[in-house]
């Protein structure tokens, strides 16, 4: 007995063993009217019978069903009131167990039936009628069961698909985030190992210059050493992030160049090359005044922004605005119109580049932005705060 239901599983219990109840009564007035001594039908005692197998449907029809159903099986032998029970408790087998033992556990509470109404002091008429009703209702009753028991299995399966499909949209998201921190350690590495080595070679400058003072020719030795130090540590701690492409030890690729935000210019040339129309509203006065660490995050949102627009919108006419927000942030805004007819189904990984993006903004203490507009559009907006 599991008394730790739902209160939508009690509620299922109460009126299936209501429906019993009513049955059950309803038969015993049928007895009551049909047979032809009347008053040796003991009522008191019929309806205790069938009090409990009400109490017995209620408690254990789920956990239970086959062995409830053979109980009610030896019940309706004893008592009128206790074939609706019986009939119910063929409904929970087709519910809740297979196909096949749904039928034989149907079949063998027929047989008992035809046997209870062949010893009653039934006519010919009435045997037939009693035999060809009950088998009607146990035949829609198990039918129904089926298709109870069919939709749950359903259900739960589509519950399932939504579970999975929600875990690896999770696993999806968090591999982008994942990717896009390697790439921005990649490119930070690069962008650093060019920064380091200009300190070691204008340390290195100063420390053989033969005019500079011994103090200042030693405190350049140990800034060229520790800039040296610094390189290799650096190579270390990035390289586990590097890929092996030429096939030798992580690590070994040579530095490439990053983009800066000179190059949003030559980026928006090839999308136009390819086919793309793009417009370019570049509204900052001077690219170089605009930091080389925001101005390659800008060039990868607008890379991005391009790359979706080519992707959900083939065709579809692109507007990339650089503006600087009074100076304090640099905002990047791409807006393409959306493809004409319903919204695309998402494809797999969909999203992910968005994800990259807002590790990138987050990194800068900046913000992302993206969705539909009223106006039918698609927009990406992201401000990057300037030091």
């Amino acid at each position: 007995m599991d008394l730790r239901r739902s209160w939508r599983d009690w509620l299922g219990d109460v009126g299936v063993t209501a429906a019993a109840v009513a049955l059950g009564l309803v038969m015993l007035q049928a007895s009551l009217n049909d047979f032809p001594d009347p008053e040796k039908i003991a009522v008191s005692r019929d309806v205790t019978i069938g009090a409990v197998t009400w109490v017995v449907l209620l408690l254990f029809r789920r956990r239970h069903p086959v062995p409830v159903a053979v109980a009610m099986m030896a019940g309706q032998v004893l008592a009128s009131t206790a074939l609706g029970s019986a009939a119910l408790a063929v409904f929970s087998v087709a519910v809740h167990r297979p196909w096949r033992t749904s039928l034989m556990v149907a079949l063998t509470n027929m047989l008992v039936l035809v046997m209870v109404f062949w010893l009653s002091p039934l006519s010919d008429r009435e045997f037939r009628e009693g035999v060809l009703t009950f088998g009607l209702m146990y035949g829609a009753l198990v039918s129904t069961g089926m298709l109870v028991r069919s939709r749950r299995q359903l259900i739960e399966s589509l519950r399932e698909r939504a579970r999975s499909a929600e875990a690896e949209q999770r696993l999806r998201v968090e591999e982008a985030r994942l990717l896009e921190r390697e790439r921005i350690a990649r490119e930070m590495h690069d962008v650093l190992a060019h920064r380091i080595s200009l300190l070691a070679v204008h340390a290195g400058a100063l420390e053989f210059r033969p005019d500079a003072p011994a103090d200042q020719r030693e405190a350049a030795g140990i800034i060229r050493q520790s800039a040296y130090e610094a390189m290799e540590d650096l190579r270390e701690v990035i390289g586990v992030l590097r890929d092996d492409v030429h096939g030798g030890p992580p690590g070994d690729d040579p530095e490439r160049p990053q983009p800066t935000l000179h190059d949003v210019a030559a980026l928006v040339g090839e999308s136009r090359r390819a086919g793309a129309r793009v417009t370019l509203d570049d509204r900052v006065p001077d690219p170089a005044a605009v930091p080389a660490r925001v101005g390659r995050h800008a060039y990868r949102i607008v890379q991005e922004g391009l790359t979706n627009a080519r992707k959900h919108a083939p065709g579809a006419p692109v507007r990339v605005v650089l503006d600087l927000s009074g100076g304090t942030a640099l905002t990047i805004e791409i807006v393409n119109a959306l493809a004409p007819g319903p919204p695309p189904r998402p494809l797999p990984g969909a999203g992910a580049g968005l994800v990259g993006l807002g590790e990138r903004v987050a990194t800068l203490g900046g913000t992302l932005e993206h969705g539909r507009t009223d106006g039918g559009r698609f927009r990406l907006r992201a401000r990057l705060p300037l030091p």
